[in-house]
């Protein structure tokens, strides 16, 4: 989850069509519409893609696509298009639980050995509150990858063999095996499997016609591709559609619960309304779920709800919200319920950090009419690739101040010149870029010893036997006390090129 909120300094009213902000000029909707487009159309020529949508007092402010759904076909992103919305899912398993709470089935004090008597007796204490609030004790790693086919019986295992890393109740710590056991005692209690719940009780009730978790009942044009950058080949790849990924049978119980419901901004709008005006869950449980319940983080400014994470804004305003990706989509629903504010933004590319921002931004551009943020910025790994396709390597010494300027502030990603001049070593014949970012890397971060191993091995695959010593002599003497993941490669290089 997100642990940073962006500052909302003041407070705003809406009004005959315009936003009057304490010691500023009115914004009137149309100039905060085409503001909001300038900055997601400038966006998308670096590379961004997404579905936003933003609504003020039931009012839509805009709902647009940007960027491309389907790079092969040229079609683009609408407000209708369909995206892995990640653990933005949690909310859903979170309200099927409330509404079997409703429904005078189970209780959220409940514990696991009273739908499971196999439970351990480290386990079967462990209750459906703590499940939601992720205070279980339950490690983050918990459970494979979430598209390796897994049935439900074989996850149950894993879950109650696990080792707890902390005492029921007393630890918050994120970890989705919580939200896949809901979605086990789901269909277990309600006799039914997790998506025809959902469906049935919130899904079809809001026509919220293009949410669902594996089945497809439209046109498959309609889902956006996540995309990827390959740094390996310096070309964007198409990884696809979630369909694609998750197994066809019912060997989801990786997945299940706590990610990979796909749907789209419209949608996510229905359900926002829904839970305002209590269509779909009583008011008693709306107050449950947006309630924070436990600390999220070191600093006590967020806290997890059922679901949802609870922030206050500087003002003092309430925020609830929830993001999540797959590593390919990213998704962000934020809700200023006091503010009665809706930022919907789900993105099938994953670009630099700024670009989980965009959401944040959005409110901010709400909230202050002189707020104009930066577009987001073109993916780094990218932007390497444009400069290494069009400079020698004489110029590496301006590749720094070239990113730099790209990216708006200071590159300090020790990550893209190793992964790159790593993978270029094998494929280049001689020394050149691969070769060169390594040798930069040390010259930016010249404290990291794995970073010296990497130019060791570049050296040593170009037979520089003594620049090779050199650089792996310095990886080692940097090691760490704790960790030295790479300590073992370097000693055994050194042992090789001096006998």
């Amino acid at each position: 989850m997100k642990k940073n909120l962006f500052p909302i300094a003041l407070i705003i009213l809406f009004v005959f069509g315009t936003y009057t902000l304490y010691g500023q000029e009115k914004q009137s909707v149309e100039e905060l519409k085409a503001k909001i487009d300038t900055y997601l159309n400038n966006s998308v020529a670096n590379g961004y893609s997404a579905s936003v949508l933003v609504a003020k007092k039931g009012d839509v402010i805009l709902s647009k696509g940007y960027g491309w759904s389907d790079r092969k076909k040229k079609i683009v992103n609408t407000s209708s298009s369909i995206f892995n919305i990640g653990s933005v899912t949690k909310q859903f398993t979170a309200a099927a639980i409330l509404k079997l709470v409703e429904q005078g089935k189970l209780n959220t004090s409940d514990k696991i050995g009273l739908f499971y008597n196999e439970a351990p007796i480290d386990k079967k204490d462990i209750t459906i509150h703590q499940l939601l609030t992720h205070t279980t004790g339950v490690s983050p790693r918990t459970g494979g990858f979430r598209y390796d086919e897994a049935s439900k019986e074989q996850f149950l295992k894993e879950f109650f063999e696990a080792e707890l890393q902390s005492t029921l109740g007393t630890n918050h710590q994120y970890a989705n095996a919580n939200y896949i056991m809901l979605a086990a005692i789901i269909e277990l209690v309600s006799k039914q499997d997790y998506t025809t719940f959902l469906k049935e009780n919130f899904w079809d009730p809001l026509s919220m016609n293009k949410t669902g978790y594996k089945s497809i009942s439209f046109n498959s044009e309609q889902l956006s591709h996540g995309y990827y950058f390959n740094y390996t080949d310096g070309v964007w790849m198409d990884w696809g559609i979630t369909q694609e990924h998750l197994p066809y049978n019912n060997n989801h119980w990786y997945s299940i619960g706590k990610g990979d419901i796909y749907s789209t901004t419209e949608d996510l709008y229905k359900w926002h309304l829904a839970l305002q005006h209590n269509k779909v869950l009583s008011n008693k449980s709306l107050k449950m779920i947006e309630t924070p319940h436990v600390v999220e983080n070191d600093e006590g400014s967020s806290h997890y709800g059922y679901g949802w994470a609870i922030f206050k804004s500087k003002n003092g305003t309430k925020i609830v919200t929830h993001n999540g990706s797959n590593g390919i989509y990213f998704a962000n629903f934020i809700r200023y319920v006091e503010d009665d504010l809706v930022v919907i933004v789900l993105s099938n590319t994953i670009l630099n950090r700024d670009s989980e921002d965009v959401s944040w931004n959005i409110g901010n551009m709400v909230f202050d009419s002189n707020f104009t943020p930066k577009p987001v910025t073109k993916l780094s790994y990218e932007l390497v690739y444009d400069f290494i396709s069009t400079h020698d390597t004489d110029k590496a010494s301006k590749l720094v101040s070239f990113l730099d300027e790209n990216l708006g502030s200071k590159f300090n990603d020790k990550a893209v010149f190793n992964r790159i001049g790593f993978k270029r070593i094998a494929k280049e014949g001689n020394p050149a870029w691969g070769l060169e970012l390594l040798k930069l890397n040390v010259e930016l971060f010249p404290n990291d010893g794995n970073l010296y191993d990497s130019l060791g091995d570049a050296y040593f695959e170009y037979n520089q036997k003594e620049n090779a010593i050199k650089a792996f002599s310095k990886a080692l003497e940097l090691k760490s006390e704790n960790n030295c993941n790479w300590c073992k490669n370097s000693q055994e290089r050194i042992e090789s090129l001096k006998n």
